[in-house]
């Protein structure tokens, strides 16, 4: 039996109805795992009932009211009260209090390792990723495939309890998102960023989805990987609350950790893990050496490295809970993921695009 089972789920309906199945499927693991993390209980213990958790409730409802009517199917599915999984969602929009563990803080600074690989000739481009988190989740995660009522079908990895598109993730549009965690020092009142990434999976296209990310109305960010099938183009895009900014990737290869690179955000506070800046330097140094001819996961796998992160090689508090990789082709896009580097193509599969 595998060390990291990642469920396989069907969703299909209304926002509500989707939700639902996600909150059923996940209900131990955000039960058991999720909401017994220090990170939760403290979140807990500081926002819930407060009005700057309502105010981001409020400003979520009024952009994408179908996304939280997504959560409240999630709360059903699962048996809990929709504060408790809003506030979960919102975890990445809420400073931790100071009294929590290195380990806690450490863990809410990580998350991921991502490629961006232009086609060469009629080839593919390709979106590669490795997701990083709380060792605790690892084997209680989803592949969340749904067709909606509204909007894009689409497929999703996801923690328990979570909205997803945080993670990794497309749509039958041919878009592809990844995601990396930043830690930027500007959090304001606004829309929750789960819900911008959830949006994201509805985008139609990468000029759509960029567009979402221009909000000046977010409460957080993140560093999105974006890719299109249809004419295969890539973008990273950081994208703090303060401010959003977009280079293609057209020309070479490009990395990303977790950790703002570009120079529009040069006078942003930060929080720089050592692990991010390591993660960083490694996938840069290999892909100038040439490793990615051995294809993403001779990068992502990487055991001379602290790229791959496991219970035995953790430069931190977080380790590897998959590895996926996405070839956008102009009329598909080809994906699987790796629970594990001995437990390669988990899941796999092909997007048509309509």
């Amino acid at each position: 039996m595998s060390r990291n089972p990642i469920f396989r789920v069907r969703a299909k309906g209304d926002a509500f109805s989707i939700g639902f199945a996600l909150g059923r499927a996940s209900a131990s693991g955000l039960r058991e795992r999720a909401l017994g993390t220090e990170e939760y209980r403290a979140l807990d213990a500081r926002w819930r009932g407060s009005d700057y958790l309502k105010t981001l409730e409020s400003a979520a409802r009024t952009a994408y009211p179908r996304f939280v009517r997504e959560i409240e199917g999630i709360a059903a599915g699962a048996e809990q009260d929709f504060e408790t999984v809003f506030l979960w969602n919102c975890r990445g929009d809420l400073r931790l209090p100071e009294d929590v563990s290195p380990e806690t803080k450490a863990v809410a600074a990580t998350g991921c390792t991502s490629l961006l690989i232009p086609a060469e000739g009629d080839g593919p481009a390709a979106i590669a990723h490795n997701e990083d988190g709380a060792a605790e989740l690892l084997g209680a995660c989803l592949w969340v495939e749904a067709e909606s009522d509204e909007g894009p079908a689409w497929s999703s990895f996801t923690y328990p309890g979570m909205l997803p598109g945080h993670t990794f993730g497309l749509n039958e549009a041919g878009l592809v998102q990844t995601i990396n965690n930043i830690r930027a020092h500007d959090l304001q009142l606004g829309v929750p960023r789960q819900i911008i990434c959830r949006a994201i999976l509805d985008a139609r296209g990468l000029d759509e989805a960029v567009e979402i990310l221009k909000r000046k109305d977010r409460a957080s960010g993140f560093h999105h990987n974006l890719g299109e099938a249809k004419t295969r183009r890539l973008a990273s895009v950081e994208a703090p609350a303060s401010g959003c900014a977009v280079r293609e990737v057209a020309a070479s290869p490009r990395a990303h950790a977790n950790h703002l690179l570009f120079r529009e955000f040069d006078g942003l506070e930060q929080t720089i893990t050592l692990s991010s800046r390591d993660r960083q330097e490694a996938a840069d140094r290999m892909i100038a050496e040439g490793a990615l001819a051995g294809g993403a996961e001779a990068v992502l796998f990487d055991e001379t490295t602290p790229i791959y992160r496991d219970k035995d090689r953790r430069d931190d508090y977080a380790q590897t809970i998959a590895t996926s990789v996405f070839s956008l082709f102009p009329d598909r896009v080809e994906w699987r993921v790796h629970a594990a580097p001995d437990e390669c193509d988990s899941l796999s599969g092909t997007m048509r695009v309509v």
